[in-house]
């Protein structure tokens, strides 16, 4: 059952009002707290409703816990931070013209991103599981800070990105290429460009595995010993900001259009979290055209056979080209999740941040 029926209202309850309170902040510090870019995405009516319904829905569910005496310390956390979000105007605030500025936090994107993932997610794992796994799982609690840390940071990962990338890209950029990439439909730019992407991400992926240096940044990422829609969050902030422009590189040097490249964006952010879902659906001779659930599965899976296999995001084609195309005929799945030597990763996001830039050790409190 969703949760279990004892958890279910009350850290739901818990986490609307929450996020109401964060939402609510927003409102006031639209400058300082909202991405830009992805206040561009929604309207302001769009989020007072979702305000609203966010409200609301505390109030009901953790009246309910608290009634059915189920955690009501967590369920009055959320019925504290309801009427907070009244107090400081929740849906009434009003919002003037927001000046551009060139450092802002994506609070916005954080709680819109939170509330629709959990909202899809949730639900489709627990009657959909490969394996019956708490919401609140083991490692839950670091991998919400992973999903905070890399969507308040957005803009901030933007522009190292940007700035990494453009200078590089204008010095390598061959006209006639990008007159040809230019000249294509958009259906076949963003064809191309997801197979294009995915080869650039697929090699990177293989050097961090093959290099001690980059493993001790990908090991973050390989530490979740449980897979879900919210383990693909972990990821060490170097590898963020590496990753994204190796994958930028090839597409901006090429010449694919702006629009094809912000499609491209938006589709490896939710292939990402799609590939590590538990979702133990057989979708069969799809799982050889797209990298599904179980095709990136067996890449995190804990055994020697598979540590060097599966390094393609969106399509296994990619994989087949490499040689590390690795997928069990039977439809089997993974017994076990993380990497091979557990002691070598801490627990917690910032010793997990330090871990690379310390010698290889072995540490008490670890993954494990």
């Amino acid at each position: 059952m969703l949760l279990t029926h004892r958890l279910f209202l009350p850290y739901v309850s818990c986490l609307f009002g929450t996020l109401t309170l964060l939402g609510v902040l927003c409102f006031h510090f639209p400058q300082q707290l909202t991405s830009q870019e992805f206040r561009a995405v929604y309207t302001t009516d769009f989020a007072r409703g979702l305000l609203l319904f966010g409200i609301i829905a505390t109030f009901v569910l953790g009246t309910a816990a608290v009634l059915r005496n189920q955690s009501r310390g967590v369920a009055l956390t959320g019925l504290a931070a309801a009427p907070t979000t009244v107090l400081l105007g929740g849906t009434g605030v009003e919002i003037g013209d927001v000046e551009q500025s060139p450092y802002s936090l994506g609070l916005d994107w954080f709680v819109l991103s939170l509330f629709f993932s959990a909202l899809v997610f949730i639900p489709l794992e627990q009657y959909l599981a490969r394996r019956q796994t708490p919401v609140l799982r083991r490692g839950w609690r670091t991998d919400v800070t992973y999903f905070f840390m890399s969507h308040v940071l957005v803009q901030l990962i933007l522009i190292l990105v940007t700035a990494a990338t453009s200078t590089v890209a204008a010095a390598l950029a061959v006209p006639g290429v990008k007159d040809v990439v230019g000249a294509l439909p958009g259906w076949a730019q963003f064809v191309l460009a997801v197979f294009v992407a995915d080869l650039a991400q697929a090699v990177l992926h293989r050097t961090y595995h093959r290099v001690s240096t980059l493993w001790r940044f990908h090991a973050v990422h390989h530490s979740s010993r449980d897979l879900d829609w919210l383990a693909g969050s972990r990821v060490h902030f170097v590898e963020t900001v590496l990753t994204r422009s190796i994958v930028l590189l090839p597409l901006l040097v090429l010449g694919f259009s702006t629009p094809v490249v912000n499609a491209y964006v938006i589709l490896v952010g939710l292939q990402a979290v799609v590939a590590h879902a538990n979702i133990g659906v057989s979708f069969g001779w799809l799982e050889y055209v797209l990298v599904l659930p179980r095709y990136h599965h067996w890449h995190h899976a804990r055994h020697v056979d598979y540590w060097d296999r599966n390094y393609a995001i969106h399509l296994p084609l990619v994989d087949m080209l490499m040689g590390s195309f690795k997928l069990p005929r039977d439809g089997s799945w993974p017994e076990e999740y993380g990497v091979l030597r557990l002691e070598t990763v801490p627990n917690g996001i910032v010793a997990q941040h330090l871990m690379p830039f310390r010698s290889d050790r072995e540490y008490d409190d670890h993954v494990a």
